[in-house]
C-alpha cells in the first residue's frame, strides 16, 4: 500500500525525509499534550523540543510495532513526567514566573486554561497523561496504551482514578464525567 492510498503516512525508522514529514505532522499535538500536562507554555515548548530531540537520535531505532506518533507522544509524555518531577523539587525556590500571554491566543489553548487545568496538573502524571490523551485528543484506550508502554487494563485505571480525581475536587462545576474508559468500547 503506497503513501497515497493509506490513510495514515507511512514513516521508515532512520530516514531523516520521514522524521521531518512527523515533526510537521506532530509538532502542534505534542505541544498542547505538554502544556496539559506541564501547564506551562514555556516548559512544554522545552520538553517539546526535548522530546523531538530524543525521538531525532532514537529514529533509527524505532521499531514500527506501534505508530510513530504514538511512539512519539510516549517520548514527550515521559520528557513531561520528568520535567514535573524535577520542577516539583524547584518549586520552593521558583521566583520567575514566564511574564505575559502569547500574542495569538488558540481557542484550543483557552480551553486548557482555568479551573480544569489547574486540578489536572495536581493529579498525578500519569493519570494526567492518560485524561489529556482519551480527551483532547480522542486516542482510545488501545492507542493509549502503545503511547504509554502500558496495558490497556493500567489505561483504563489511570482514566479512572484522574476522573474519581477530577470529580472530588471540582465538584458541581464540571458537571457529570462521562466514562470512556470501558474496555469494550476501544476500537481494534
Amino acid at each position: 500500500m503506497s503513501e497515497v492510498d493509506s490513510e495514515q503516512p507511512l514513516y521508515r525508522p532512520g530516514v531523516k525525509e520521514d522524521f521531518d514529514r512527523l515533526y510537521q505532522a506532530t509538532y502542534q499535538r505534542i505541544f498542547r499534550t505538554l502544556v496539559s500536562i506541564t501547564g506551562d507554555f514555556t516548559a512544554a515548548e522545552d520538553c517539546t523540543q526535548e522530546a523531538f530531540l530524543q525521538a531525532y537520535r532514537a529514529w533509527g531505532k524505532w521499531k514500527q510495532d506501534a505508530p510513530a506518533e504514538a511512539w512519539l507522544h510516549r517520548i514527550a509524555i515521559n520528557t513531561a513526567i520528568s520535567y514535573r518531577r524535577k520542577e516539583r523539587l524547584r518549586e520552593v525556590g521558583q521566583v520567575i514566573r514566564r511574564l505575559g500571554r502569547p500574542v495569538n491566543i488558540d481557542p484550543q489553548d483557552q480551553a486548557l486554561e482555568g479551573e480544569v487545568l489547574r486540578e489536572l496538573r495536581r493529579i498525578p502524571p500519569k493519570q494526567a497523561a492518560a485524561i489529556v490523551l482519551r480527551h483532547l485528543h480522542g486516542y482510545t484506550n488501545r492507542e493509549i496504551a502503545a503511547a504509554l508502554g502500558v496495558p490497556e487494563s493500567t489505561v483504563a485505571t489511570r482514566l479512572m482514578a484522574a476522573k474519581q480525581s477530577l470529580s472530588r475536587r471540582l465538584g458541581a462545576s464540571l458537571g457529570p464525567i462521562s466514562d470512556t474508559s470501558d474496555p469494550s468500547g476501544v476500537s481494534p
